[in-house]
């Protein structure tokens, strides 16, 4: 089987298909969610915070104080940034809450599988002379 043959066959299966809408449709979420975050969320986490904003949360490696992260860049200073960890937290936290209610609704649209009973076809030929065996053993008198 040629290069293109396997490649026409894994094409064709339909998982690569799925895997790119799934793809489309988590970057198009993520922009859903980066609002949802950054517009509504994270103002409203500023006002029971008195007002403190996480993006400007961090560590001059120099020593120096600076007011935000990009006077601190534009001194040309390291710096550790907490508050973008804090907000990347933050972010994963609303985006795992909202693909858990998504698989859930998702789930209840989903037509249940109908379960197949499988029919007992008794013990193979292999296992049918075990038993023999196994019964002439216990029989068996010493």
């Amino acid at each position: 089987m040629g290069f293109v043959s396997e490649f026409k066959e894994f094409i064709s299966k339909g998982n690569v298909l799925d895997l790119a809408v799934g793809v489309i449709i988590g970057a198009s979420f993520g922009k859903i969610v980066a609002s949802l975050t950054d517009d509504i969320l994270m103002p409203i986490l500023g006002v029971f915070t008195g007002g403190i904003d996480f993006k400007n949360w961090f560590v001059a490696l120099d020593g120096n104080r600076y007011e935000t992260i990009e006077k601190a860049k534009e001194a040309g200073a390291a710096t550790l940034n907490y508050g973008n960890l804090i907000n990347a937290v933050i972010y994963f936290v609303i985006i795992a809450f909202a693909i858990f209610w998504l698989v859930k609704l998702a789930n209840r649209f989903k037509r249940p599988q109908e379960v197949v009973p499988v029919a007992d076809l008794g013990p193979t030929k292999d296992q049918a002379l075990l038993m023999e065996i196994r019964d002439a053993l216990r029989n068996r008198t010493v």
